[in-house]
């Protein structure tokens, strides 16, 4: 289970707000963060990834990544982060890349499997499409088996055909490795589609958390939140 309660002062779109959750997640659970560009869905995902500094906790299967000032370092964390830039190495081919994380050459060729991108193993990736960068910055993230994976936007700048292929092979992973995940999308249909549970950021703060089924009913009051 993860175990967050945090607060961080952020400079937003609208102003100076404060980031305040506080919410569990249960192990496999796939949740979606929505909410307005500068609402602190993209903070929220660097702070439990380490690499933003906030008060509060975070607690992971009985182990702190933040307790008050004390922060376990990023590269402790057992996490995956899918940029929305892909954080390639672009001088690297496919399999560099993911040998670079860990050098697990079974692994990998599993995941290029998965993905469908075994024949591109020794591919540069500097002379991929979008679509296949996204895969292999995916792959990457799941080189280590992360308890978390953290995905932000992964999605926003592919075209429908292949935003419905990576869909279905995010979710492959999901399942297979059992892994706890967080992705943060402004695409309502993306996050009804994969999501177990959405919750919904307004100016720092959560005002909505249920199922894809029970966020739909809110829409009326929210659409604001979920069509930016």
């Amino acid at each position: 289970m993860i175990q967050i309660d945090i607060h961080k002062k952020l400079h937003g779109s609208q102003g100076d707000m404060n980031l305040d959750v506080k919410l569990d997640i249960q192990k496999g659970e796939f949740v979606a963060l929505m909410g307005e560009s500068g609402s602190g869905k993209t903070t929220l995902l660097r702070v439990l990834a380490g690499l933003e500094k906030a008060e509060g906790e975070i607690n992971v299967d009985d182990v702190f990544w933040l307790k008050k000032q004390k922060m376990l370092p990023p590269q402790q964390r057992e996490i995956g982060f899918v940029f929305q830039d892909y954080a390639l190495f672009e001088n690297m081919s496919v399999e560099e890349n993911l040998l670079y994380v860990n050098d697990d050459k079974v692994l990998a060729k599993k995941l290029l499997q998965m993905t469908e991108l075994n024949r591109l193993a020794n591919r540069n990736v500097k002379g991929l499409s979008g679509g296949q960068k996204q895969r292999v910055s995916l792959c990457r993230a799941m080189m280590n088996k992360p308890k978390l994976l953290l995905m932000d936007e992964p999605l926003s700048a592919l075209d429908p055909a292949m935003k419905t292929k990576l869909q279905d092979e995010i979710l492959k992973l999901h399942k297979t490795f059992g892994t706890t995940t967080i992705m943060v999308s402004h695409d309502a249909d993306v996050s009804y589609t994969l999501a177990d549970r959405i919750l919904v950021l307004d100016h720092g703060k959560i005002i909505a958390d249920g199922t894809p089924q029970e966020i739909l009913l809110k829409t009326s009051t929210i659409t604001y939140t979920l069509y930016v």
